[in-house]
């Protein structure tokens, strides 16, 4: 009985170990090109309202201010409710990627340096209609 035991908790171990979560930035999340994105939807979670970016100029300029942004997974992994901005990259002919700044592909995350204040000083700074959701 004891061997098994010990079994157990050896393969239960490994096998969580292999379901580990790791440190990304954007594009190993994205796993596209970047350079390839022609819209960017950013929605604000506290009022539902939403930007879209079409200008490559300022697409390339948001990319780049929150690519190297280091998505750190939380210990924590339970169900959360609300964020505070969604966004969505698109490109021609290929499924939208979108992520919040906390939660990327169900998974939940902290970032360093802090993406809220760059998004935030983007959304707020961005001259194209507010659209509500």
């Amino acid at each position: 009985m004891m061997k098994y035991l010990m079994f157990v908790s050896i393969f239960s171990m490994l096998i969580l170990a292999g379901c580990g979560l790791e440190t990304k930035t954007l594009p190993q999340f994205y796993e596209k090109d970047l350079e390839t994105v022609n819209k960017v939807v950013i929605v604000d979670g506290s009022n539902g309202n939403k930007k879209t970016i079409t200008d490559p100029p300022v697409i390339e300029e948001f990319l780049n201010r929150i690519s190297d942004v280091k998505f750190i997974p939380e210990k924590n992994q339970d169900k959360r409710v609300g964020w505070r901005y969604s966004i969505t990259l698109f490109q021609k002919g290929e499924d939208p990627f979108q992520f919040t700044l906390t939660e990327v592909n169900e998974n939940y995350y902290y970032t360093e340096p802090a993406i809220y204040p760059i998004v935030d000083e983007i959304y707020k700074d961005l001259k194209v209609k507010v659209e509500p959701l």
